[in-house]
């Protein structure tokens, strides 16, 4: 499962909490994460957000893979930087990833992907007014959480493939199927949105355009 994985079941206060206002709060911390340049401020947000997963009673099973995430993080991007920057501010730039990365996969894993979605619809409603439609963005953030999760699935899929074979160090032997099995889910996912009326309206819209007055 993704480290930015769905929704995990649960009646903690944290998944009680509304999907508006939690998505306002996790935008808000991961906004103060980038003003904050205080090492000791950042290492106590990475503590709120894993006294967060201990409220939600997150399972292991679901934090594992985020930690394995951070490890690379830590190895790829935290090695560079510390190469360029110097130790002080790789450990700053690292502290606000692993306070970013674990707030919005706190929030994935406690809030419904539909409560996200109608939240988004009512908090966008009075932009309405200005050309932008909520249903269609509340739509987009939808199937974005949702294809993190699918495209996860699939790599994971394609992986375990690849070591079933013997091949689990080849490149190839991942990058293609995986390529492939993405392209399949996308051209799925295009017409099943097309059976639903999606891009109806931009159709006509266009096609409106195109058609002279009489």
């Amino acid at each position: 499962m993704t480290p930015l994985g769905l929704y995990e079941p649960g009646s903690s206060l944290v998944h009680r909490a509304p999907a508006g206002p939690s998505l306002l709060a996790v935008l808000v911390f991961a906004s103060g994460t980038v003003a904050v340049a205080d090492p000791w401020w950042l290492a106590a947000a990475c503590g709120l957000v894993a006294l967060g997963f201990a409220v939600a009673r997150i399972p292991w099973r679901r934090v594992r893979p985020l930690l394995r995430t951070l490890a690379l993080l830590a190895v790829l991007v935290g090695g560079l930087q510390w190469w360029l920057l110097g130790a002080d501010r790789a450990a700053v730039i690292m502290l606000r990833l692993v306070a970013a990365i674990g707030a919005a996969t706190l929030f994935t894993l406690t809030t419904r992907v539909d409560d996200l979605v109608s939240a988004v619809e009512r908090g966008l409603g009075p932009l309405r007014r200005f050309g932008l439609d909520p249903e269609r963005t509340g739509l987009l953030v939808g199937l974005t959480i949702q294809s993190v999760g699918t495209l996860a699935g699939i790599a994971g899929q394609v992986r375990a493939a690849a070591k079933a074979r013997g091949a689990g160090g080849s490149v190839t032997a991942f990058a293609v199927p995986f390529m492939i099995r993405t392209l399949r889910h996308a051209d799925a996912l295009g017409e099943a949105m097309a059976a639903r009326g999606w891009g109806d309206r931009d159709d006509d819209a266009e096609a409106g355009r195109e058609t002279p007055p009489r």
